[in-house]
């Protein structure tokens, strides 16, 4: 691993390293890049590891997330981990008006390279133009992996578009030892075919033996023909050439909690070899990056319970084809965190807390007790009010936008007491004004997450839910 000089940023899925001296606007470029839907890698010094023929760029712990702001001063960002790089950027004081091809040279690999006015009105646009593959860097393509590129309208689109269905697929992919067996055990149960560590050269024959059917394939490191590269070609043969419905689902964890449950379980991490855990996790991560960040669903694990990932996967892809969206409305304690999986997130802990009352303490919000003492806050009536006001409005756009499935949370401290009231108050609103809604309480009884993940849970190479 190297560490260079420079700016990095994933714009439209892809990784681009800035460079220049001090002062050349390789933060301020970012900025704009960021602000127009890219996401920050590290700012100012980037760590650099040729992995398989990429360079993966990461940012140093010690500035993770960080961005200095020329006039405003340093802020704190969302930020990715890893993440392929395809485009050197060197930011200039003059270009020519037909550069030559050029290629930057780092850790002894070759990547494309452009050559940009940082401030001029027209460097993000330029740099986006690039990316999307409709304009030369000098007199050479860059290269952009098929399933990142817009999909074009084929045959087998059409006929989709005019009622013929069309076999969907899952890939069920992530970090080894984060639940990639427990949610193709879920998918089984729901339905699908599920199949583990198929070649990916195999799909297309198995989507087409009979009628069309769901199916899910899970793919990891172990998988016969794995690399980004094969699983982004398969991704566009099978959406493109054979009309198939795929989606991309990365199962994720924290890289402690991962190290956690193969220690507890003695097993070895398929990458590990004789070295620790954590450093098979961190090449795996490494390698998985690019179908994270490619990825149509990320379910993180760290902090969910089996039931509760059944519900996520039940959510995004039930077979039964309801119309409108789903809801889950669940409550949690802001001491274990906030659910990874919330699209929205209220905080109820204005409202008094039932924990300092003795007769209450080791009840929940489930008990009248504790209703009637929550409901007589009162802050409750105009919070409640303006909460079903606000997805009273919300709810029928996230429909029109085409969203199928939304998670809901209400925390308090503890999780025991206002945000389940809170909860179970709102399922009752949201199922009374139509819509399909479960309810659940992260925090009330059982351990975080039991069996998700666990490295000896896996479905047979080659079983089927047939």
């Amino acid at each position: 691993m190297i560490r260079v000089h420079g700016t990095a940023v994933v714009v439209a899925g892809r990784g681009v390293l800035l460079r220049g001296p001090p002062g050349a606007g390789k933060s301020d470029l970012a900025l704009r890049l960021i602000a127009g839907g890219g996401t920050l890698v590290a700012d100012d010094q980037v760590e650099i590891e040729p992995v398989e023929g990429a360079l993966i760029a990461s940012p140093p712990e010690t500035i993770a997330g960080l961005l200095e702001v020329r006039g405003v001063g340093i802020r704190r960002l969302p930020f990715v981990r890893s993440v392929r790089l395809v485009l050197v950027v060197d930011l200039v004081a003059a270009i020519e008006r037909l550069p030559e091809a050029r290629h930057a040279e780092i850790a002894g690999l070759d990547l494309p390279a452009l050559e940009l006015l940082p401030f001029e009105a027209s460097a993000v646009a330029k740099l986006r133009l690039a990316l999307d593959g409709e304009a030369d860097v000098g007199r050479g393509k860059l290269y952009m992996p098929p399933a990142m590129r817009e999909p074009s309208r084929s045959p087998s689109d059409r006929d989709a578009a005019g009622g013929t269905a069309r076999t969907r697929i899952l890939l069920i992919t992530g970090m080894s030892g984060a639940g990639r067996s427990a949610a193709l055990k879920f998918l089984e149960d729901m339905g699908y075919e599920a199949v583990d560590n198929l070649p990916l050269s195999l799909l297309p024959r198995l989507a087409a033996a009979g009628p069309p059917h769901p199916i899910a394939v899970g793919i990891d490191v172990r998988t016969r023909d794995f690399a980004v590269e094969s699983v982004f070609g398969e991704f566009e043969t099978l959406t493109v050439e054979h009309g198939l419905e795929v989606r991309l689902v990365f199962v994720d964890c924290d890289d402690e909690v991962l190290a956690r449950r193969y220690t507890e379980t003695r097993r070895r991490h398929p990458l590990a070899g004789d070295r620790p855990v954590i450093d098979g996790i961190r090449l795996e991560r490494l390698r998985v990056a690019p179908l994270r960040d490619r990825a149509d669903l990320m379910i993180d694990t760290s902090q969910l319970r089996t039931a509760e990932l059944k519900r996520l996967l039940a959510g995004h892809f039930a077979l039964d084809d309801r119309p409108g969206l789903s809801l889950a409305v669940t409550s949690f304690s802001y001491r274990e965190g906030l659910p990874r999986e919330a699209d929205l997130v209220f905080d109820v802990r204005f409202l008094a807390n039932p924990f300092y009352e003795p007769a209450l303490r080791d009840l929940t919000g489930r008990d009248r007790e504790v209703a009637d003492f929550v409901a007589a806050d009162p802050g409750w009536p105009a919070f409640f009010e303006g909460l079903t006001g606000l997805l009273r409005t919300l709810l029928p756009s996230y429909e029109r936008e085409g969203k199928s499935y939304l998670t809901v949370a209400l925390g308090c401290t503890g999780g025991h007491h206002r945000s389940v009231y809170a909860a179970e108050r709102l399922g009752e609103w949201l199922a009374g004004s139509g819509y399909a809604v479960a309810v659940s309480h992260r925090d009330i009884g059982g351990p975080a997450n039991p069996n998700i993940g666990d490295p000896r849970a896996a479905v047979p190479s080659g079983a089927s839910g047939h």
